[in-house]
């Protein structure tokens, strides 16, 4: 059984699906501005792994994700550059996808955008009016927060004392507040009266947009609609974004608008807050020009995705060392498969087929348990140490076949469930840089161009001038190998390169 945190319950809660097989899932997506920064990421390549896993689990998964086009911050920009809101917001959906492309995030089954679903949210919004929930002031309309109850449940917070503090914060600002025009200093906007040279729709209460909340809680009904199972986002959003959501839509609805709040942590640099100010700010698609994706992605899965997350370069660097520990025993597993002889079993097949089983089982468990995907790896882990330790320097037996490749097989699998690729690497030998022909023409008299040839021709004159005791050949080649980044292993089926 698969268990959750609820935010709004604050605790772990068995997952129970509205229709059995299938999951309705909706992450607030990017405000499109500018491009994304790395805390940002966190959270979609948290709900990617959920999504993932919860389709590993069998769950046929809808998952809708938004863009937010039309913003102040989005005009804002617009206005400092000469252009329309619209071309802004346009250039930085197309960046927003390529980035999460290019960090290995799947598509969202529906993306919407703010700017084409304004028919449905002026539809949420007149519900509201007619119901007594939100109200109309000069072409604004504002939600009645006290209108319904329930108010804060959420974020945990309590209604009077907010409007206490709004007191306070007023009495101590000059000049006009807005808030002069709302009923209740709480309440807030879900449409927004037209101003001189912004993007303005016609409306029953005149021309105008829409507030920021109200397009979530449209969308989420067109396309999943209410309730639904999962509702996430960045723990940023709890208040008021989220909290907001929920109650103009139940409000609206009389119902419950998601069974399961789910909200991932966020991320700092170097153990402090990321902001402009410190010089710390980090984009993705910067982070990704010298950082493989995969790499990244395990960074991120070695914290929860609910605990705060220290984002380093070293850190970073041990992801990537850790990832290929785990590609090499999986092109180690191919190599002593394709090389198997018969000769006896060297190995303890029956304990690797155990615990083939036992890493599976603990996989799940650690994953079922809020997506627990540290304990996961923590388990995949520890099997890929049991495997190397069962087939290093040993010439392992055709009998042995099966046995190794089913663990090959749960080693990929399980990433794969992470959405991190390991199979592509192992499948053949790894991607030699251009360099390793050079290296060839100098210690093994290669006159080819394919890297592939070329290291072959490497580990056939390191093995003759080992025979031959000319070590500062032997050893040239090495230290050249290793200087690209690539380690020779002597097997009892002979010599093999793999990342260093």
């Amino acid at each position: 059984m698969i268990r959750i945190y609820n935010t709004k319950e604050r605790a772990k809660a068995d997952f129970n699906a509205i229709e059995r097989g299938r999951v309705g899932m909706y992450v607030c997506g990017p405000t499109v501005y500018n491009r994304i920064h790395i805390g940002n990421a966190r959270t979609f390549i948290s709900f990617d792994v959920i999504r993932r896993y919860l389709m590993w689990r069998g769950f046929q998964v809808t998952f809708v994700q938004n863009v937010t086009d039309v913003d102040d911050k989005i005009i804002a920009r617009a206005n400092e550059e000469g252009r329309t809101a619209a071309e802004v917001a346009a250039e930085y959906t197309e960046a927003f996808v390529a980035d999460m492309r290019a960090a290995g995030v799947m598509d969202p089954d529906v993306r919407p955008k703010a700017t084409e679903e304004i028919p449905a949210m002026i539809e949420l919004i007149e519900e509201l009016v007619r119901g007594g929930h939100a109200y109309a002031v000069d072409g604004d309309v504002y939600f009645s927060v006290r209108s319904y109850p329930a108010y804060g449940e959420l974020s945990g917070r309590n209604v009077d004392e907010m409007e206490s503090g709004h007191r306070e914060l007023r009495a101590e600002s000059a000049g006009v507040d807005v808030s002069d025009r709302k009923r209740d200093p709480l309440d807030f906007a879900v449409w927004k009266a037209a101003k001189p040279g912004e993007p303005a729709w016609e409306s029953p209460w005149g021309p105008g947009r829409p507030g920021w909340h109200i397009e979530c809680s449209a969308m989420s009904r067109k396309y999943l609609g209410l309730p639904f199972d999962i509702h996430g986002g960045g723990a940023d959003l709890v208040f008021p974004h989220h909290e907001n959501e929920r109650a103009q839509s139940e409000a609206a609805c009389g119902c419950t608008f998601a069974n399961y709040w789910m909200h991932g942590g966020m991320l700092q640099i170097n153990a402090e807050k990321m902001s402009k100010s410190l010089g710390n700010f980090m984009l993705l698609h910067d982070v990704l020009e010298t950082t493989r994706p995969q790499a990244l992605r395990m960074l991120m899965l070695q914290t929860h995705y609910r605990s705060p997350l220290d984002f380093s370069e070293e850190r970073l660097a041990e992801a990537d060392a850790a990832l290929v520990r785990i590609e090499n025993a999986v092109r180690g597993l191919d190599w002593a498969v394709g090389h198997a002889q018969d000769v006896p079993s060297p190995l303890d097949t029956r304990t690797l087929i155990e615990r083939t089983r036992e890493t599976r089982t603990a996989f799940v468990l650690a994953m079922d348990d809020d997506f627990n995907t540290c304990a996961a790896l923590g388990a995949v882990f520890t099997f890929v140490g049991e495997v190397n330790a069962q087939v290093a320097d040993k010439t392992v037996s055709i009998t042995d076949v099966a046995a190794l490749k089913g663990a090959r097989q749960l080693i990929v699998e399980l990433m794969g469930a992470l959405g991190v690729s390991v199979e592509a690497p192992s499948a053949q030998e790894p991607e030699f840089p251009a360099e390793v022909a050079e290296l060839a023409q100098k210690w093994a008299g290669y006159a080819g161009t394919d890297a592939a040839g070329a290291v072959e021709a490497l580990l056939a004159a390191r093995t003759q001038a080992r025979k031959d005791k000319q070590w500062d050949v032997a050893d040239g080649i090495r230290d050249g190998l290793a200087g690209l980044g690539l380690a020779v292993e002597d097997t009892p089926q002979g010599p093999r390169v793999s990342r260093a």
